[in-house]
Parts: C-alpha cells; structure tokens; sequence
C-alpha cells in the first residue's frame, strides 16, 4: 500500500468530517444554547489542523493530482480509518457534557454505526447532544465515504474501491456507469425520504425537533431519539408513519431508485430479497399481532399497530420502540427475537446479517442437497435472473461463519463479565447487527451505562464491525496488510 495514497486520502476525509462538526454549532446559536457551541467549535478545529498536519508531514502528498488507481487493498484501509477516527471526533463533544470518555466512545459509535445503543441514564442534555446523537447516525447510516464520493471530485472514479468496502454486500450492485453517480443518487432517495418523512410527522402533531431528530434516526435504521421514551405514547397515526418509513430504510437503496426512477412500485415486487423482506415483516407481524391479541390482551388496533412497529425497528435495525416489549410474553418476545436475526436487505441503511445472505446460504443447502440424490445435475444458483458467480457463494459463507464466530465469542464473553445470559446473547446480536436494544437491562427503555467497561469495549467493536460488515476491519489484523510503500 502506499502512505501518501492513504494520507491524501484520509486527510480528505477528516476534513470533510470537521465541516460536519459545524452543524451542530448552528442548532446550538439557534436554541440559545451558548455553552454547546464551543465543544463542537474544538472538535471541528481540532479535526481540520489533524487534516492540515498530516498532508505536511506525509512526504509525496502535495505531487498527487489524481487517486484514481487507488488499490482495493488501500481503499478498505482508507474506510477502516476514516470510520475509527470519524468515532473518535464524534465522541469529544460528549466529553464536554460529563460523559466518561468509554461511555462517550459507546455513545459516538452507536450513533455513527446507526446502532441506537445509549449509555444515557438521563435527558438533561441540550438539544444541540440530541440533534448530534441523531445526526451522527444519519451520517453513518448511508456511509460517511459514500457521502464523499458523492460530493467530492478527487473521488470521482477512486471511490469504487472504497464505496464497495464501505458498503459491501454479496453482489457489487452499482446502477449507473460512474461509481460518483450511484453515491449521489443513493443520497438523493435517502434525503428524499428523510425530508418527507420530516412533514408528515410534523403535519401529524409532532414538534419540529423531535421530527427532524426522529426522522435522521429511523431513515438511518439508526433509533436514537430525543425523548427518554423514545416512541412510546405517540398516536397511532405517528407510529405507522414511523414504521412505514423504517420499513423503507431496511430496503435497498439502489432498489427504490430504480423504483423512482420509473414511477413504478411494482419494481421492488420483482426483486427476490424486497419480496422475502416483506414476507418476513408481513409473516412475524401477523404471528405477533395474534399473541398480543391472546396473551397480552390488546385491543384489535393496538396489537397489530405496535406488532408491526416493533417488527419494523427490529428488522430495519432501528430501535425504537412504541412499547416496553421486555414486559411481553415469552411467544412475543421469541418472534421479535427471529426477526432480530433476519436483518434488512443490502444496500439498505438497515443491519443484520442481510436477507440476501439468507436466500443464498438456503439455496446452497438445497444445492447441496439436490447434488447427493442427483450427482451429475449442473446446477446453478440464481437471485431472479442473476447467476450468482461461485466466488459470491464462497465469500457469503465465509461471511456467514466469520459473523456467527464473532456473535458467539463476544455473547461469551458479554455474558461472563455480566455473569448474565439475556444480556450477553442479545446484547452481541444487538450489536454486531447494528439493532440497538436487546433484552433485559438493556431493553428498549434500558441504558448499557451500568455495563462493565470492557463490556462496553467488546461492544464498540462488534458495532463497527457489524456495520462494515466484518471485511474492512477484519484485513487490519493480516500482516500482508500492512506492508506500505512511499
């Protein structure tokens, strides 16, 4: 890898982020709220003198004039860096609030991973932390490097190798011929929705504030909110906008383009992971509505209104809540638990292990299956009209195992050091999938502030992990890696 590529790279990046740090200082003038204002003011200084300093350290940064032949292997160094150190500069503002700086670490993770974990035991902040945790996740949702690529010239045609490392998936979906084209339309359906879904709720009673921060949270399938009950006790007309908007944020992006761009929502019908997405939501929902009919004894229009809120946080990988489903029968809170697991579809804002993982893993099985009754039968795995090359079924294997490994380890370890079994398991399946809130404790209504502090530490990592999708981090512990050239 060569060190001037990375630096120019990467102080690109950080200075693009330090400009970010200025919107929170106009929220700040705009609340009066004075003594906001400096904690961001540092930071965004702080973040562009880091930028300013390593383009004049870095010998050979000042000759480059185009990145264009950046490698694979420098792009997923120059994502892993630029997320940890964007984590970083998010998390000093909460340093100025009283926050530990572990628990501030939590609190920018979870916010720029779109996770929705809090370490938060009180509100009593100013709205500047609040529109920060919320704008944190917006940022993170759709992909900081993928923002960039948009905006910026120097990644007109570079910012292939590092949009896929930040946005990995088991296919390579790219829909318009320049990698710069297909991040900004990305962007465009995604603020779209987010302006959109800003109205109606505003139009539906709530306050201009806690729309806009609601909106940034849950078209990022991010869930964290303003208010310490998050959604509970919104009307019903609130929830359902709400819903309907995180059920949009677990769909491809690259999908509901297509879908926009031809005025027609039969589009995502005719793609097989959207068609499994809803049938999943539709199935769990319908299951979930009957039990807290029966078991938890809700009215017809409140159990199919909060089954299939929580279904959609849960499946989006948002996190919010409508209700405590911690206090729900066992039935119940075993189908949110399903849910949590099947995850949102690629190129979505929204976690998880991913439906498309899910459909491949099952059609290798039921390949395999058929090759022991007919051995000589040629076989071929397609997605709709896509045959999915054997190199794509080899890495979502390895992906599926590597994910589950890590999932596995991290609930040991969780569940030792809490000496909790509910805890640990939800809470690494909470975390390496991006979700938020797990059960028990750390229920939607808990807080992860009373955590060990290696615990919170095991959890930072699964966040970032979870939502590069194993690779990008991963390749930062193979020594060939780091060999690097001037």
């Amino acid at each position: 890898m060569r060190l001037n590529y990375l630096a120019y790279s990467f102080s690109l990046t950080i200075m693009y982020f330090s400009f970010m740090l200025m919107l929170p200082v106009l929220v700040a003038l705009y609340y009066h709220e004075t003594g906001a204002v400096l904690p961001f003011l540092l930071t965004g200084a702080a973040a562009l003198m880091i930028s300013i300093t390593i383009k004049k350290v870095i010998s050979g940064i000042a000759q480059i004039k185009s990145i264009n032949d950046i490698k694979k292997s420098e792009g997923l160094c120059v994502v892993s860096f630029s997320w940890i150190f964007a984590i970083i500069l998010a998390s000093i503002p909460y340093l100025f609030f009283g926050i530990s700086p572990v628990d501030a670490l939590f609190e920018a993770t979870s916010g720029i991973t779109a996770t929705g974990s809090t370490i938060l035991t009180h509100f009593n902040y100013p709205n500047t932390v609040f529109f920060w945790r919320s704008f944190t996740q917006w940022l993170g949702g759709m992909g900081i490097i993928v923002l960039f690529i948009a905006i910026l010239p120097q990644f007109a045609i570079a910012g292939r190798q590092m949009f896929f490392a930040e946005a990995p998936g088991p296919t390579e979906d790219k829909f318009t011929p320049r990698i710069k084209n297909t991040a900004a339309a990305l962007w465009k359906v995604y603020a779209g929705l987010t302006i959109i879904e800003i109205a109606f709720l505003k139009i539906n009673g709530m306050s201009g504030f806690e729309a806009v921060c609601n909106s940034l949270s849950s078209i990022s399938g991010g869930g964290l909110s303003p208010n310490s009950q998050s959604m509970i006790g919104c009307s019903y007309p609130l929830l359902w906008i709400t819903a309907f908007f995180m059920f949009f944020a677990g769909v491809s992006f690259n999908l509901q383009y297509k879908a926009w761009i031809k005025l027609n929502p039969l589009v995502l019908f005719r793609n097989e992971e959207f068609r499994t997405y809803f049938s999943a939501i539709f199935l769990i929902g319908i299951l979930l509505s009957i039990s807290l009919f029966f078991n938890m004894h809700y009215d017809l229009a409140g159990s199919i209104t909060h089954s299939f809120f929580n279904v959609s946080t849960l499946v989006s990988s948002t996190g919010f809540c409508s209700v405590d489903y911690t206090k729900w029968d066992y039935t119940s809170k075993l189908l949110l638990f399903a849910i949590m697991l099947f995850g949102s579809c690629a190129s979505s804002a929204g976690g998880g292990l991913k439906v498309m993982r899910w459909l491949l893993v099952f059609k290798i099985i039921k390949t395999e299956m058929t090759k022991i009754l007919h051995p000589k039968a040629v076989c071929n795995i397609k997605t709709g009209s896509y045959s999915v090359p054997k190199e794509i079924l080899d890495q979502t294997l390895m992906f599926v195992a590597f994910y589950f490994v890590i999932l596995g380890v991290s609930a040991f370890l969780i569940a030792v050091l809490e000496q909790n079994t509910t805890i640990g398991l939800t809470g690494a399946v909470s975390a390496v999938g991006n979700i938020g809130p797990g059960f028990g404790a750390i229920g939607p209504l808990g807080s992860f502030a009373p955590l060990n502090a290696l615990t919170k530490l095991i959890l930072i990592f699964d966040m970032l992990i979870g939502r590069l999708e194993l690779i990008p981090i991963l390749v930062l512990f193979q020594k060939d890696f780091w060999v690097l050239k001037r």
